[in-house]
């Protein structure tokens, strides 16, 4: 069979990476595919002094690749939202298919792409956009597809999972953390994507439309950042039984489905709890399987690499079927529009459990107005654990209540930081048991 012509636009760390996976993999590529894969031309912006481009033809102008007649697979590794959906769909007018590593672009316009490709009959791949080299996306669209998935939870950014991880093994505090991890190269200069929870919510967009069926609705998506958790916070949850993690979590309810991303106090004994560094992992329920757990490289060169050269496979193999009977982008063959499917609930209308950390006057009588509080909110107290008053005669008090919807914390917090008792905000991190895992 003829080869199939491969066009990398970006040659960065990622696709560097590609390339040089394509070149010394050859062979063992060819015979997984049936025809060899070649890089017929780049595109880059500058050298990559790891990739020996001299025998690839190359050009500064990644449009070049999406209309270049030899070229019949783009993989687009630029990045970004605008101009990275404006490549693909050039490349998808010109008849191209395309893999993509680009969470953000998938999350945000997928629905344009994958309606634009199915108009061409043309394959979108994007295994790589979630979680690395993890292979969750042929997972949850093909190996689980016997299943009705009933919820899904992942550390799904390396960078957060990083830094709560140092925070806790080393009681160090959230900045001193980061700063260490942008020198190390784990976080941007600008890491607001990642400690912000908007990387995640990319990813999690993605796998909760796969897993249900539904639209990609990344606007609908809740964020929270890690940048208020304190080590007192990680020392607390430790002492309380638990872990503080940065978790992408969607589950299926009857109201409709979550979509929320924000940090987590998870049982020590969970799997995702084990976790650790810059390893991403993802845990879903199926009915029928029961919980399953996929855990690797969430990042870097070759393991993300992996992924794209692993779609670059799928495509060799199923380019010449017609696209009616290759696997749906999104899992599903009917997905209809947004208002045909469940309705992606609002934070507010969420039903778990809280950790509350607070600073009270050491006064008699404050303690009972903090129940009471809660109590008129229909909020139960698991735990309590009052400290020694700090200087000023400030008292730290740490709260864990049962269930109770994400309304009736909001109100709760919003009077009791009314107090004149109670100084500054008060910390909230949401509590999952994740019991189904056991």
């Amino acid at each position: 069979m003829k080869p199939v012509r491969v066009g990398i636009c970006g040659l960065g760390t990622v696709g560097g990476g590609t390339f040089n996976v394509l070149m010394r993999n050859a062979d063992e590529i060819s015979r997984r595919a049936g025809r060899p894969i070649v890089i017929e031309q780049v595109a880059m912006r500058r050298e990559n002094p790891e990739c020996d481009t001299s025998g690839v033809k190359t050009t500064a102008d990644v449009f070049d690749v999406a209309r270049n007649p030899d070229v019949d697979v783009l993989v687009e590794l630029i990045g970004g939202y605008d101009v990275a959906r404006e490549l693909v769909l050039t490349a998808i007018e010109n008849g191209k298919h395309v893999v993509t590593a680009n969470k953000a672009m998938i999350a945000v316009h997928g629905n344009e792409i994958f309606k634009a490709a199915h108009e061409k009959g043309v394959i979108v791949a994007f295994e790589a956009a979630v979680a690395g080299g993890i292979p969750v996306i042929k997972s949850l669209r093909e190996g689980l597809g016997a299943n009705r998935i009933e919820w899904l939870a992942g550390i799904i950014n390396g960078t957060g999972n990083y830094i709560l991880t140092h925070m806790r093994d080393e009681g160090r505090a959230f900045d001193d953390v980061l700063a260490e991890a942008q020198a190390l190269g784990y976080a941007e200069a600008d890491p607001t994507f990642d400690v912000e929870g908007i990387d995640a919510a990319h990813k999690l967009t993605i796998l909760a439309s796969i897993a249900y069926g539904v639209p990609l609705q990344f606007e609908k998506a809740y964020t929270e950042g890690i940048s208020r958790i304190t080590a007192e916070d990680v020392e607390q949850a430790d002492n309380l039984g638990y872990v503080i993690k940065h978790l992408g979590i969607s589950k299926r309810t009857d109201s409709g489905i979550e979509l929320r991303v924000h940090p987590t106090l998870i049982p020590k004994q969970r799997l995702l709890a084990s976790v650790h560094g810059v390893k991403n992992a993802i845990a879903i329920m199926g009915d029928a399987v029961g919980p399953t757990l996929y855990y690797g490289a969430g990042a870097g060169a070759e393991p993300t690499a992996s992924s794209v050269v692993a779609d670059l496979l799928d495509v060799a193999r199923d380019s010449s079927t017609d696209h009616h009977y290759r696997v749906p982008y999104l899992a599903f063959s009917s997905i209809g529009e947004v208002e045909d499917n469940p309705p992606m609930l609002p934070m507010e209308d969420i039903v778990t459990a809280y950790y509350l950390r607070l600073l009270a006057v050491d006064r008699p009588g404050v303690l009972a107005r903090v129940a009471t509080i809660l109590a008129e909110q229909g909020i139960s107290i698991e735990a309590i654990i009052q400290k020694e008053a700090t200087e000023g005669e400030l008292v730290p008090i740490i709260l864990l209540t049962h269930r109770t919807k994400e309304r009736n914390m909001n109100e709760a917090i919003r009077q009791l930081e009314s107090l004149a008792d109670i100084a500054g905000s008060v910390m909230r991190i949401r509590v999952e048991s994740l019991d189904e895992q056991d």
